[in-house]
């Protein structure tokens, strides 16, 4: 029989965690969006803790954990496993307070992120590269935490982090012009912000509906909710890395299924096409788990006409090199990339007769592997091709059979596009 937990953050704990953070973390803005208020027909306000001093509002729980170590803890140091947000959280709390701190990042962080920790951590952080994924580097941090007697400061299954993240609840509440606030949508990963945020919203605000969102590939809160026990997935896609968990944290799905509206996903794909919108039509860059509360209002636009909302952008540390990846998945989602095996006849003038006979006047190859072999009489190049609207698809591949081009269809062939995307 599970047991059952009982931690709830009180609203005094919140509001300690708000006077700890005076000064240390922004009070980030609450701006209407012109743009998503025409397009939603509502109220549409955004929760900018991308405009956070670290970029993310994963400072408010690190510092607020860090802070109220005793003076026993603090002499052992601390130590934490992440490959984000988290880290550059925790080093800028550790600068801050003068305690000495030792990160554990997996070996495959892009360079940008290690430099972003060490710049907030400065000396009173160590970063150690370890393993292939953030679990080897969560049990690398684990194993120094017991070894040495280290603080672990877990990014979201802890009471002090859970009450730090809350305080983003707290700010919206008060900085709302327009009240009643009817749906505040939130990004879930480990479930810390979410659990955070509900919780001040139950005390506060009980009709407020709290909406969680969740990356497709890793829907670890809306599994264990509808299991009504906390359970890990086999497997996620990484791709939302600031959102994407195994497993969410005991204290946050303790309270999140008692506090939240709904839990809801999104696909990939979708986050991609918004960010690249936020960018071009807003001027907001987000990192991939920033752009989750807004992918979701399309699937409650009906509920939320005429009505206040706010979503929360959680961060913008997008690391520019993964900008071809983003635009390569939106247009995937919008069904207008397309990878095909072509058969090319052994004849010359071949590609020629593809690009003039097959071709629509406004597709574009934008990938193509070809390599010649000696005596056969067919050769296969593997095609990426770029369409204006999705309605081409069908007469591409019917004109492809016609004349004999078509080898195979590969978007919905999962084991061998990944080799492409």
């Amino acid at each position: 029989m599970e047991t059952k937990t009982t931690y709830r953050p009180t609203l005094k704990a919140i509001e300690a965690a708000a006077e700890k953070l005076q000064g240390i973390a922004s009070v980030t803005p609450l701006i209407k969006n012109a743009r998503y208020s025409k397009d939603f027909d509502a109220n549409i306000y955004f929760k900018r803790e991308d405009l956070q001093v670290v970029r993310s509002y994963k400072i408010r729980g690190a510092y607020n954990k860090i802070a109220s170590l005793s003076p026993s803890q603090i002499k052992n140091e601390i130590v934490c496993a992440s490959a984000g947000n988290h880290a550059q959280g925790v080093a800028i709390s550790c600068k801050l307070l003068k305690i000495k701190g030792t990160i554990f990042m997996p070996s495959p962080t892009p360079n940008q992120k290690i430099e972003q920790v060490k710049m907030f951590g400065e000396d009173y952080v160590d970063v150690v590269l370890v393993g292939d994924t953030f679990d080897d580097a969560y049990h690398a941090a684990m194993q120094q935490s017991e070894e040495l007697n280290k603080t672990f400061v877990h990014p979201f299954n802890d009471e002090k982090v859970i009450e730090g993240q809350a305080t983003v609840g707290l700010e919206i509440i008060d900085q709302a012009e327009t009240h009643p606030i009817h749906y505040v949508f939130v990004p879930v990963g480990g479930g810390g912000l979410a659990a955070g945020l509900s919780s001040v919203f139950k005390i506060l605000s009980p009709q407020t509906k709290i909406i969680s969102v969740e990356p497709k590939g890793a829907p670890a809160m809306l599994t264990s909710i509808r299991a009504n026990k906390n359970t890990e997935l086999d497997t996620i896609d990484s791709f939302v890395d600031g959102a994407a968990v195994k497993r969410v944290g005991d204290l946050s799905f303790a309270i999140c299924k008692e506090t939240l509206h709904r839990v809801v996903t999104v696909d990939e794909g979708k986050i991609c096409q918004t960010i690249l919108d936020l960018y071009n039509k807003d001027a907001i860059v987000v990192e991939p788990a920033g752009a989750l509360s807004l992918c979701a209002l399309d699937q409650f636009s009906e509920e939320i006409k005429g009505k206040n909302v706010v979503c929360v952008i959680s961060g913008s540390n997008n690391d520019i090199t993964r900008m071809a990846e983003i635009k390569e998945r939106a247009l995937l989602y919008a069904n207008l990339k397309h990878y095909f095996i072509v058969k090319f006849p052994q004849r010359a003038g071949a590609l020629r007769d593809f690009v003039v006979d097959i071709l629509g006047p406004n597709d574009d190859i934008t990938h193509f592997e070809y390599t010649k072999k000696a005596n056969r009489e067919n050769d296969v190049a593997v095609v990426g091709i770029q369409l204006k609207s999705p309605d081409d698809l069908e007469p591409l591949i019917t004109k492809m059979k016609l004349h004999n081009f078509y080898g195979d269809y590969l978007n919905d062939k999962p084991d061998l596009f990944q080799f492409l995307v």
